[in-house]
């Protein structure tokens, strides 16, 4: 009788064999020995080929600095993952996500080797740009790869490493990214609660057939004429004008008058009476604020107030620069990119498919296939609550790429499901900051200690310091509030430290 033998199977009897194979010894006082590291390319392991094992000295420059053994290889048939195994070794695992469709190595949780983590990244089963999906045209292996099968086997097969490397298990394992690394943050805690004891998702892209139809309905709002692409409707001058007219009635609501806005959805706005724009300009205006909808009802939230005039804002995502088109694909927006890329070649299988006539009417037909290994969406975390994990979800109130409100949808349907979320899962919006950091609000907060303190210490994270760094000077803090609270001004001292806001 046969025996199909899982990845799970595989990467069960990885440990046996890296110590059969006499690996090196476990680091503990002292750095591992560098021969250790090259011969790791000499490993036969299960649908896996180590194709290079590098030592890497210290360095006093550069991102990356800890002394390290970078590993790479090619799981299964074309899964890279890259790997770094510090030669000081604090017992963790950290893997980092990618962004976009990948379609490179990436990691960006790159930098917790400096702190003696081990870390993995992916391509997540092709190579090509991060704008592109042609890689994906009538292949669902990578299809599958890509939507939640890659960063899985990729986990396993890095621990597997480690173990044979150090030999010792991690004692805890993280994974941490933004936008399509937050996706896949999500994708881990409902498909695989055991590969990680925390997850931090940042901006996540959780509901790809609904990000898609708004990117394509926003298309069409900005660029309705797909044979003229090269001229945007809205000019960087215009959206300045527009974002200026919404902090004037805006800003001031949350009591601080800083150039940000505290939560857009208090910020009653009414198109008809912003001024300076076109009744062309006015109707794409109420489009792109609005939520995605087809004849049964609401497929996807609307764009909040916020970033209009930010150049990594609208104009990046969502309107188009004035430079002209900005990827391979002609695409004069990001949005316009991924949208229209994600119909051609992963949804309908046809490259010459033309966004300017879809009217959404048969999409939640059209998108059955799609949602099934792309969506992060399953608001039950019961597998991965059961096992104590943690998972920190945070998303820019600015954010034009993907819509915040989107990542509030999430958290209210665990909520409903779960009014104990609290234990295991907490949001946090950052008002001001744009897609994955930027933007006029403080966008950089310590989301590494925030997620060890809570699965480590179980220190519960329900303030956690945001900074906006200019120069190197952190020019303002902030409290971000675990969600649905909100940081309020005490009204006394500057309002640039985050000593004088509460949480309420």
């Amino acid at each position: 009788m046969t025996r199909r033998l899982t990845i799970s199977a595989v990467c069960s009897c990885l440990f046996a064999i890296l110590v059969a194979w006499g690996l090196g010894p476990a680091v503990r006082a002292q750095p591992t020995p560098h021969s250790d590291c090259a011969r790791l390319t000499l490993l036969k392991l299960p649908d896996v080929k180590v194709t290079e094992a590098v030592p890497v000295a210290a360095a006093t420059t550069g991102a990356v600095r800890a002394a390290h053994c970078r590993v790479a290889g090619v799981i299964g048939t074309e899964i890279r993952f890259s790997l770094l195994l510090p030669d000081s070794w604090n017992r963790k695992f950290f893997m980092g996500g990618g962004g976009g469709f990948v379609g490179s190595v990436q990691n960006s949780a790159e930098t917790t080797v400096n702190f003696g983590y081990a870390t993995a990244g992916t391509d997540t089963g092709h190579q090509a740009s991060g704008t592109a999906a042609g890689w994906a045209l009538n292949n669902l292996e990578r299809q599958v790869n890509f939507g939640y099968l890659a960063v899985h086997r990729t986990a396993e097969v890095a621990k597997a490493i480690i173990r044979g490397y150090f030999d010792s298990e991690s004692s805890k394992n993280y994974f941490a990214g933004c936008s399509r690394g937050g996706g896949q943050a999500v994708m881990e805690a409902i498909r695989f609660p055991d590969d990680f004891d925390g997850i931090v998702a940042g901006a996540p892209a959780l509901d790809w057939p609904g990000i898609g139809a708004q990117f394509v309905k926003d298309a069409q709002a900005a660029f309705p004429d797909p044979r003229n692409l090269t001229t945007p409707m809205f000019q960087q001058e215009t959206l300045k004008g527009i974002e200026q007219q919404i902090l004037d009635k805006c800003d001031a609501l949350d009591g601080v008058r800083d150039g940000v806005i505290d939560d857009p959805r208090r910020c009653p706005i009414n198109v008809d009476e912003i001024s300076s724009v076109t009744d062309v300009q006015r109707a794409a205006l109420k489009k792109i604020y609005g939520p995605t909808r087809s004849r049964d009802g609401e497929i996807y939230p609307g764009q909040p107030v916020g970033g209009e005039g930010e150049v990594a804002g609208w104009p990046l995502w969502i309107t188009g620069v004035n430079q002209g088109l900005l990827t391979a694909q002609n695409a004069p927006s990001l949005r316009f990119a991924f949208g229209t890329e994600l119909f051609k070649y992963i949804i309908y299988g046809d490259p010459a498919w033309d966004y300017s006539h879809y009217d959404f009417s048969t999409w939640k037909k059209d998108t059955a296939l799609a949602a099934s290994f792309l969506n992060a969406t399953n608001p039950d975390l019961e597998a991965f609550k059961s096992k104590g994990h943690k998972l920190i979800l945070w998303h820019g109130w600015a954010d034009a790429a993907l819509t915040p409100l989107g990542s509030i949808r999430y958290y209210d349907q665990v909520q409903a499901r779960d009014p104990n979320r609290g234990d295991y899962f907490r949001m946090f919006l950052m008002p001001g900051v744009l897609h994955c950091g930027g933007g006029p609000g403080p966008d950089t907060a310590d989301w590494t200690t925030a997620i060890t303190d809570w699965v480590e210490n179980g220190n519960a994270p329900g303030r956690v310091v945001a900074r906006k760094v200019v120069n190197g000077t952190a020019v303002r803090t902030r409290p971000l509030c675990a969600y649905p609270q909100h940081a309020e001004y005490s009204g006394a001292g500057s309002t640039d430290d985050e000593k004088n806001f509460t949480c309420r």
